[in-house]
């Protein structure tokens, strides 16, 4: 017999540890494309943030800046009380047509007494320079103090839109030519004027919290009624919202049978957590207004539309909340003797509140921004001038709200208003971004570890 030869079994080459094989280069070159495509994606949503919220400042920055012109006006008494008895029944008769020219005359002796050269040699022929509102202003202080009629008193009254567009560069001197509210001879005067120190530019504190104005005062327009709007139909969110939201949920959540109905009811509540906003105010318009007869363009009524759309966002946010807390914390409860209701008010509801709280400020700050609800129920309609007589007249009296102002704004064909749309949506994201702030800061102060 030949001896068979058996070749021995041969040994793997050794590899170092260190040493990456094929399959692990490739799974960390996966690993590394899909952390580039993460950081890229964060990148570009950063970059569209930036570019909005800059778009946003740029374009309404200006609209907390507005033009003045010092004008010395003579309250000439054959004009304004031609009966010479102070009455204010009397001076009531005096309209604004009658101060208008007072003014103008005004600015015109403040032209000459500079020594400026202009074209403009009639009193007349400065009334575009002038905001419609100025008059009305005048007015109302001679109301307010007879006395200074026979004076010559110094006012600070706000410039024409088509002025105060100039000095911010919204209006250009090539576009005015079939422009019927300035011409070339009065934005050279303005230029005079300015060198001059008569005309100047001041922070525009009547925007936040001046009224609304109409389309030829553009000027003048305000924010500050229409937040009172908003205010009130905050208040009427959160006094039904959260109470009503809370205790469904804490029903639904600790108390409710768990069969169809309630099965029912969560997909339904889900559901409308889904419904456009616009179907809302559809209802709204049907029942509070058409059924109900409640004044239309009230904050009330907004209100009550804005809480049925912010219940779904409650109830789910407080749900969510209540099943976050340990079961434990209830069994522990129940252990020592507590009952059912003693244990979820006692022990649960107050681990959950950091996230009832947190939900309940999203969910307002939710409403805060909705304008398509309001459009429904009339309150984009409605030209906010005149502030509530009272707290309980705020609710029940006609108003706007902060985003309808905004729409309304940016309907309106003087560029004036556009500038004033984007300068509302700056106060509308302070209103957001410290509604968000609050609820982060709740959320930290109430936040217990288990």
């Amino acid at each position: 017999m030949s001896d068979a030869t058996h070749s021995a079994p041969q040994k793997p080459a050794a590899r170092s540890l260190h040493q990456l094989d094929a399959r692990t280069k490739r799974r960390n070159a996966s690993e590394t494309r899909f952390k580039v495509m993460g950081i890229a994606a964060i990148s570009v949503g950063l970059a569209f943030l930036v570019l909005l919220l800059t778009t946003i400042v740029l374009n309404g920055a200006s609209a907390f800046q507005q033009t003045f012109i010092n004008v010395p006006v003579y309250l000439d008494p054959a004009k304004i009380d031609k009966k010479g008895n102070r009455d204010p029944a009397d001076l009531k008769k005096a309209t604004t047509f009658t101060y208008a020219p007072l003014i103008q005359k005004g600015l015109l002796e403040v032209v000459e007494k500079a020594g400026l050269e202009t074209d403009l040699s009639k009193a007349k022929e400065l009334k575009n320079l002038i905001s419609a509102s100025a008059a009305a202003q005048v007015r109302d202080q001679v109301l307010a103090d007879p006395a200074l009629i026979g004076q010559t008193v110094d006012f600070k009254i706000l410039a024409s839109s088509r002025v105060d567009g100039y000095l911010k560069g919204r209006v250009h001197r090539d576009e005015i030519a079939k422009d019927k509210n300035i011409n070339v001879a009065q934005l050279d005067l303005t230029d005079a004027l300015l060198k001059a120190g008569v005309v100047h530019k001041g922070f525009n504190w009547n925007f936040i919290f001046g009224s609304d104005a109409s389309d030829s005062r553009a000027e003048q327009a305000g924010l500050g009624v229409s937040m009172l709007g908003s205010f009130y139909m905050m208040l009427v969110v959160l006094v039904l919202a959260l109470p009503i939201g809370v205790a469904a949920s804490i029903y639904l959540e600790e108390f409710a049978a768990k069969n169809r109905f309630t099965d029912l009811i969560e997909v339904n509540i889900s559901n409308l957590a889904a419904v456009p906003s616009i179907v809302f105010g559809i209802l709204g318009l049907a029942v509070f207004i058409q059924f109900a007869h409640l004044p239309q363009s009230a904050p009330l009524v907004g209100g009550l539309v804005l809480t049925l759309m912010t219940l779904p966002t409650i109830i789910i946010s407080t749900r969510a909340a209540l099943k976050a807390v340990p079961p434990s914390i209830r069994d522990a409860a129940l252990g020592v003797g507590a009952s059912k209701m003693q244990s979820v008010f006692h022990h649960v509801l107050p681990l959950a509140m950091p996230g009832v709280l947190t939900g309940t400020i999203i969910g307002l700050a939710q409403a805060l921004g909705e304008t398509a609800p309001l459009l429904l129920i009339g309150m984009v309609g409605y030209v906010a001038t005149n502030t509530p007589d009272g707290f309980i007249d705020g609710f029940v009296s006609p108003n706007s709200a902060m985003p309808a102002q905004i729409y309304e704004w940016a309907k309106r064909a003087d560029p004036a208003f556009y500038e004033r749309a984007w300068g509302g949506i700056i106060i509308l994201l302070v209103f957001l971004l410290s509604m968000n702030i609050i609820a982060i800061i709740l959320r930290r102060k109430f936040e217990r570890r288990w």
